[in-house]
């Protein structure tokens, strides 16, 4: 089986991007707030949220940049000696700061030995025109991806969940982002409560139809100590089991745009903080019982978007 015949796969794309060399992510908590936790759009976050469950241990403390990606490159240095490396800003609301202060943070990163680039996850309400006027400055010198929050394209849902911003104003954002020729990434959520299957396959077909470049999707996951865990342990809502999530999986890409790179299906958060679903796979395994299905099934990206298999 080759996996280009199913999806447009991330690790593909990087590679042709970067030929010379493998790329490997750091994630950097260069010690933003959330303007959802802190009065700005709203207070207490998103229902789901729990950064610690997705922050890498090097990232602990009061470490500089500097600091972070140096003890992130020992962190892989010892499986890939010759690697470079992206420098992901990922720890809450990664643009929400004044500019001077961003253009000191993404430059200090970008100045560390053999970084090539950098990754910012973002707010789409939160991306000033003169931020977007310097990164599409940067994105001329260096690789720069920007990737929103978008979790669903349902505003009722977003209230739901208290996201605190519209879909109306992640699409707008994202068509600025392109406008400017900066790569633009989006991350959404599969499972969120009150979304029905058919609403999580026309979300595909919603997000073909924007700019966006990238795709990271994830299962629902209920964490301790969220919002989210005290409304399941109150009132319990579904979760998907393995082979539910890959059929979903295999109908929503589908409906999604052939050219969109998908970078990930799943997130993996510490076994010590999941209350559900409690699935004990690794992510090359999930990805391996996705294949085979897609296989089975004769299912590939944009499939119900273009009546030519490619």
């Amino acid at each position: 089986m080759q996996q280009k015949r199913y999806y447009n796969d991330y690790g593909s794309w990087i590679r042709r991007v970067f030929p010379e060399f493998r790329v490997q992510k750091i994630g950097i908590d260069a010690g933003f707030s959330c303007p959802n936790r802190d009065g700005l759009i709203g207070t207490g976050g998103c229902v789901y949220c729990d950064n610690s469950s997705f922050s890498p241990s090097y990232c602990g403390g009061r470490k500089s940049i500097a600091e972070q990606i140096r003890d992130g490159k020992e962190f892989f240095q010892r499986k890939y000696p010759s690697m470079r490396y992206l420098a992901y800003f990922q720890s809450f609301t990664n643009t929400y700061a004044p500019l001077h202060r961003l253009q000191a943070l993404y430059e200090e990163a970008l100045g560390c030995d053999d970084v090539v680039g950098i990754v910012i996850g973002t707010r789409p309400d939160m991306m000033p025109a003169e931020v977007l006027d310097y990164l599409e400055s940067l994105s001329r010198q260096t690789f720069v991806v920007v990737e929103y929050g978008i979790e669903s394209v349902f505003d009722e849902t977003l209230r739901r969940i208290n996201r605190g911003h519209t879909f109306g104003q992640a699409r707008e954002t994202i068509e600025a982002t392109a406008a400017r020729g900066i790569t633009v990434g989006g991350h959404v959520i599969l499972g969120l409560p009150g979304e029905d299957e058919e609403m999580m396959i026309r979300q595909a077909e919603i997000i073909s139809d924007t700019s966006l470049q990238i795709l990271k999707l994830h299962q629902m996951q209920v964490l301790r100590g969220t919002k989210l865990a005290d409304i399941y342990a109150s009132q319990p809502f579904r979760t998907f089991s393995v082979d539910e999530y890959i059929h979903l999986i295999a109908r929503y890409i589908q409906h999604l745009r052939r050219d969109i790179i998908i970078e990930r299906f799943t997130s993996q958060s510490p076994p010590q903080q999941l209350i559900a679903p409690q699935w004990g796979l690794k992510n090359h395994e999930f990805t391996a019982k996705l294949l085979r299905h897609l296989h089975e099934t004769d299912a590939w990206q944009g499939k119900m978007m273009n009546s030519n298999k490619p």
